[in-house]
């Protein structure tokens, strides 16, 4: 799994029990799986259809350094499926998992639309080929 993004956990990411609130690094995971389908998709018209379950394995405290890793799990028509870890950089911890995040390419009307992509692409090598 690659990891994308680092994220700096300040005072108002947390919760009252001190530790990042749940939802902040849902907020966080749910946009870096939108920024990583509009990069391979090629396409800025993306909304995430469904997150299976999340298993946060330990949590996070102020002052903590944490990586998101997303990586393909599968090409669907109209969709990516991705998978998500998010783990303490410093520590190498896990903080949670996501099997599943399911995202939708869409049209300029909000319809489905099929991407005809079938594997991972890099930035990189599609500016070799322009």
């Amino acid at each position: 799994m690659k990891f994308h993004t680092r994220k700096w956990v300040k005072p108002e990411d947390l919760n009252p029990n001190g530790t990042l609130f749940g939802g902040r690094l849902l907020s966080w995971i749910d946009e870096e799986a939108a920024l990583f389908t509009i990069i391979q998709l090629e396409n800025t018209k993306v909304v995430t259809k469904r997150i299976s379950q999340v298993d946060f394995k330990n949590s996070a405290r102020e002052g903590d350094i944490i990586e998101i890793g997303i990586e393909v799990v599968k090409f669907g028509m109209a969709s990516l499926t991705l998978a998500c870890e998010v783990r303490n950089k410093m520590t190498q911890e896990t903080i949670l998992t996501i099997s599943s995040i399911v995202m939708a390419n869409l049209d300029d009307k909000g319809k489905p639309k099929a991407h005809g992509k079938t594997e991972m692409e890099y930035v990189t090598d599609r500016l070799k080929n322009k």
